[in-house]
Formats: C-alpha cells, structure tokens, sequence
C-alpha cells in the first residue's frame, strides 16, 4: 500500500493544546508539511479565518481538535459559549473545506458526551442517536453531535471525504490542571497534590463518586487517529477509547495514594455526577483501526503525575 502521508501537509486545528502536543510525537516523518494552530493566527469561529486558513496553508490533511473543553462545573457557568464555539469551529471549517475543494481528509473529533444520558453500555455507535444527552454536558454534546449531521449531508451533497471519531474521557502530560476548567483526572491531581503540601486532613470532591467513566491516555489517542485518519472514510461514528469502566471513587482512591496523601476524601452530593455511566464499545475501531490502547491506567496516573509535579509544580 502507498504511504497516505507521503508528500502530505497536514494542518491540525488545536495542536497546541493536549491532544495536539500528542500528536505532534506521531506524524509520520513522510509528511511534506505539518502546521499545529494555537488560537492565536486565526478565530476559527468566525468563517473568513477558516477560508484563510485554507488559503494560506493549502492543507491536503485537516484534522480538527480545535475546541471549547471543560468540567462539570465549566460546562454549567458557560452552556451557550461551549455550544456556540464549537458548532461555530466546525462548521466553518467543514464549509470553507468543501469550498477550498482540495481536501483528501478531514477528520473530525467527536465527544463521547454527545452519547444518550441513558443508554446500554457500553456505549455502540448503533446507540449514538437513541437519546439526549446529560444535561450538563449537552450543549457541548449536542454542538459536535450536529456536525456529524453537516459532515453526511456534504458527503451525500459534495462528496466531502471525512471522518468521525468519538473519544473517551482523556488523560495524561500536558492537560489542562486549571480548577476552573480541568476534567476530573487532573482536578484530582492537583488537589490531592495541594493537600499533601499544606498538609489538609479533609479533602472535599464533587458528586457521590458512583458515576463510572472511561479514561484514554493521550497519547494512545493520538496514535489511534493518525491510524484513523489513514483508514476510515464515511460518516459514521467511531469510538476510541479502552472499553473498560471505572468509579470517580476508585480513580479518587488510587490517584491520592500515589499523590501520597493519607487523609479523609469527603464527597459533596449535592453537587452533580453528570452523566450516570461511560464506556465505550471499542469493537468497531478494533476492526477497522485494530485499535490497541495499550497503557495500563496506573502507568498513565504515575506519568500525569510526574508531569504535574516537574512541570507546573516545580516551576511556579
């Protein structure tokens, strides 16, 4: 089979933030040009930045990470920002896409919170419409839901060649630790951390703990869309993630010892678990990708960990 990269250039939307440092690792060295946009060069929710961007960069590769990310609680203060910004990123890309007409992929990320609030688990891409989304989670669910539905109708209209992937709950170096936007692995991190530091006995977390999630390290996701990206045409939804499930209380649990602190952790109940259950059905990308998102979640743990506390801790 011919090398898909080969004289390649490859833009990447978003490619300086987590999963775009990730990826960078991964390019395959046969690629003409690969260009990682921040935010800065162009406002991707507004479509002239987007037609620019493809005159500018003449991409043959466009693989959009480009987004608008939080926690529960970000997604509660900011529901109408996280639906406009990434509805608004994707839309423009895909149309000033078709109009640029030079594409041989566009890749697409999905959000395994566009998945039903209630729906068997694990989660199949069969489900993916049988349902809304949890509340707080549904803006930004239901904005990149909606460009699965702009991707089909341009590939029955334009014959646009894109893809669709659906990812689970990431982790790993390089997130985003910031309490007032971070998901739940580098929350965590960061509090067990704190505590360990100014020697707290009580530490206080969101939710009852009983809500299950689905983690992905970093970099296995990235692996899993360059492969992606050289495999999969059509607009269907396709899940990446490890197809195994685990309680925020065991992830809490686990992740204060190796913080090593010792002390109580206190759940707040009345704040929200967000959605009940996540874990994806990973046997779709087995077949098509033979996915292998190989890292132990213990190992990706002590690696975040180690990154937080080289990186951030040790620098500030």
């Amino acid at each position: 089979m011919a090398d898909f990269w080969k004289n390649k250039v490859v833009v990447v939307t978003g490619g300086t933030g987590f999963l775009g440092q990730a990826l960078q690792k991964f390019m395959p060295a046969s690629v003409k040009k690969s260009h990682y946009l921040g935010r800065k060069k162009y406002d991707l929710t507004c479509k002239l930045d987007a037609c620019d961007l493809y005159h500018d960069l003449k991409p043959d590769i466009l693989i959009n990470l480009a987004a608008n990310v939080g926690g529960i609680g970000y997604n509660k203060k900011h529901p109408a920002t996280l639906f406009y910004d990434n509805f608004m990123i994707g839309v423009n890309l895909i149309a000033a896409g078709v109009e640029y007409g030079s594409l041989s992929k566009f890749v697409q990320i999905g959000t395994v919170c566009s998945y039903p609030k209630y729906t068997t688990t694990p989660f199949s891409e069969l489900d993916f419409w049988k349902g809304y989304p949890e509340e707080t989670n549904a803006p930004y669910g239901v904005a990149k839901k909606a460009l699965l539905v702009m991707l089909k109708a341009y590939e029955d209209q334009y014959r646009f060649p894109a893809c669709y992937l659906v990812l689970a709950n990431l982790y790993g170096p390089n997130d985003n630790f910031d309490p007032s936007s971070s998901h739940v692995i580098p929350a965590l991190i960061k509090k067990f951390i704190d505590a360990v530091k100014t020697k707290q006995e009580v530490v206080t977390l969101w939710g009852t703990g009983k809500a299950t999630r689905e983690f992905l390290y970093v970099e296995d996701a990235a692996k899993a869309i360059i492969k992606a990206t050289e495999k999969v045409t059509g607009t269907f939804p396709v899940n990446i993630g490890t197809g195994k499930e685990h309680t925020i209380e065991h992830i809490a649990a686990v992740v204060s010892q190796l913080c090593g602190y010792k002390g109580i952790i206190d759940w707040d109940k009345i704040n929200p678990d967000g959605q009940p259950r996540r874990n994806l059905d990973i046997r779709l990308a087995q077949k098509l990708l033979n996915l292998k998102t190989n890292t132990p979640l213990l190992t990706g743990l002590k690696r975040t960990i180690a990154y937080y506390e080289k990186e951030i801790l040790h620098s500030n």
